[in-house]
């Protein structure tokens, strides 16, 4: 869960911008129906199987748009959910429920199958020491949101953004003027408490990598003879990720290099949503 100070510093501002962007002035649906404050309760219902993540992200909505409201979970985050399950009871104003409806169940949704997603990806690492990563490729102002969808689900956080660790990538390295230059670069701008990681494409690069003292060299887009050739030239000298259009679908064909990390841009940019819906609501 975010600490209180995550929340109120981090969250909140994200979670109301997302309910100024869906009531601009007022909620005409709502008002048109349900013209007084009225008490009201509605069922959170499971929709498929899953892991369930954003309970807390969920819950906040309706509680930046009346503090009164009250919720009933039946689970939590990181709990496995099963199609029909009432996940929980939500009960305050029903205009309330009613205008935070979709605002909160799109966090929900989209959290809980990025946990579903990251959960699956990582089962097929089980029994191997390589652990699952994420990227930066996520969803403008959602990054805090889904990189905790991913550690929900078994994998780890890369680094959050760009002041949060050195990755010389291509371009990097283009601008640089070499493998070689941008890790001096970079040993003598970044502070010591800082590893270097760097991104390669072929042996040649490996090798320069190796030679300038990189802490981390990232294997990207190589195929599987090039990563075993990199991986034993390296031969401990450096940490190893293995990138690259990783997905469910493809990662069982890296489990036998024994390398320290994957990374996965499809864990945040393409896991589909887990179906969740607010039924049964009515007055009390």
């Amino acid at each position: 869960m975010f600490d209180q100070a995550t929340l109120k510093l981090k969250v909140d501002p994200l979670i109301l911008m997302a309910l100024d962007e869906d009531i601009t002035s007022e909620d005409i649906s709502t008002n048109s129906v349900m013209p007084v404050e009225t008490p009201g309760e509605v069922n959170l219902i499971c929709k498929e199987d899953g892991i369930l993540c954003g309970i807390q992200v969920f819950a906040r909505v309706f509680t930046l748009l009346d503090s009164s409201t009250k919720f009933e979970f039946f689970a939590q985050d990181g709990d496995e959910i099963k199609a029909g399950q009432l996940i929980g009871k939500i009960r305050g104003d029903i205009r309330v429920l009613l205008s935070g409806e979709r605002t909160a169940l799109n966090y929900l949704q989209r959290m809980s199958g990025i946990a579903t997603y990251t959960k699956k990806v990582a089962a097929l690492l089980d029994g191997t020491k390589t652990k699952l990563l994420d990227t930066r490729k996520t969803t403008p102002n959602n990054r805090i949101f889904e990189k905790y969808s991913v550690r929900i689900g078994g994998g780890n956080n890369h680094r959050y953004n760009l002041s949060d660790g050195v990755l010389l990538k291509d371009n990097h390295i283009g601008a640089a003027g070499g493998v070689k230059k941008a890790v001096e670069m970079a040993k003598a701008y970044a502070p010591f408490v800082r590893k270097i990681e760097v991104e390669v494409e072929n042996l040649e690069m490996v090798k320069e990598a190796v030679d300038a003292g990189a802490d981390i060299i990232m294997l990207d887009n190589m195929s599987h003879d090039a990563l075993k050739a990199a991986i034993e030239y390296i031969g401990g000298r450096a940490e190893v990720e293995v990138s690259g259009n990783v997905t469910k679908e493809n990662i069982a064909r890296l489990t036998d290099l024994g390398v320290d990390y994957i990374s996965s841009g499809a864990l945040t940019h393409s896991s589909p949503i887990l179906d969740l819906s607010l039924k049964n609501l009515h007055a009390i």
